[in-house]
């Protein structure tokens, strides 16, 4: 079967993710949180180091710390904490912990680089299945919440104006972002995440005319990157996720003309 091919395999699960980290990441690139997305995947490496501890699913674990992290996050800074520091402190404190964490899991042999940086070239079908379930699922929540999500990421006093609750559309990309995190841990690794988010969106936003033609361009060249970074990493022997980082980098300076031009 095709699926056998363990490049197929690594191309499908990218192309799966894109289809989540488009949408998203131009909602992220929107609202100018950068900083939120990349605290949140810090935090995966603590999910895992729990899911190894308590025998769960790593992305279950991952899941769930993610979701706390952002909750806290949200939280603290409506207690009134700048956002800068709260994010600042959770995050190196969670990817802190987490490695720590990690070395104290006794009878697993752990591979960090895999947890940091991906291993998306050791994706399985089942893998395949959550990945592309967890993406649809988020591609659904975005579609169905994307006109309240896009008034209050606009202007939060208008869309209250209109009886959208602004706290619960941050909920809603809370959400979408912990699931996503958890999806991209395998593919791109803890440390990258954030920029599978932010760059496709970033360097679709010097093409687009429209929301929904950016969040479209962010998910093509989210799968471009994909696929340009396996062939790479096949080609040249180097690490598959920032492979994929690299390729989506360089679609991005190819967009610069086109910012310019816009």
């Amino acid at each position: 079967m095709i699926l056998d091919d363990f490049l197929i395999r690594a191309v499908l699960a990218g192309v799966g993710l894109s289809l989540a980290t488009g949408p998203l990441g131009a909602f992220v690139v929107w609202r100018r949180m950068a900083y939120f997305g990349d605290a949140m995947a810090h935090a995966a490496v603590l999910g895992v180091a729990l899911a190894l501890a308590f025998s769960l699913s790593v992305t279950v674990g991952t899941l769930a710390v993610a979701l706390a992290m952002g909750m806290s996050v949200t939280a603290l800074v409506g207690r009134g904490h700048g956002m800068d520091a709260v994010l600042g402190v959770l995050a190196h404190s969670a990817l802190a912990l987490g490695l720590v964490a990690i070395s104290f899991v006794e009878g697993v042999r752990i591979d960090l680089t895999a947890f940091l940086f991906g291993d998306i070239l050791t994706v399985t079908k089942a893998d395949l299945a959550v990945i592309w379930g967890g993406s649809g699922a988020v591609l659904a929540l975005l579609v169905w919440r994307w006109a309240p999500l896009l008034t209050a990421t606009l202007n939060e006093e208008l869309a209250a104006s209109a009886g959208i609750d602004p706290r619960r559309e941050r909920m809603v990309l809370t959400l979408a972002l912990a699931v996503v995190v958890a999806l991209a841990l395998k593919v791109v690794g803890a440390l990258l995440i954030a920029a599978l988010l932010i760059v496709p969106a970033a360097a679709a936003r010097g093409f687009a005319r429209t929301p929904e033609g950016m969040a479209a361009l962010a998910v093509l060249f989210g799968m471009a990157a994909s696929l340009g970074g396996v062939w790479a990493s096949f080609l040249a022997d180097t690490p598959t996720g920032p492979s994929i980082v690299v390729v989506a980098a360089a679609i991005f300076a190819l967009s610069l003309p086109g910012r310019r031009a816009g």
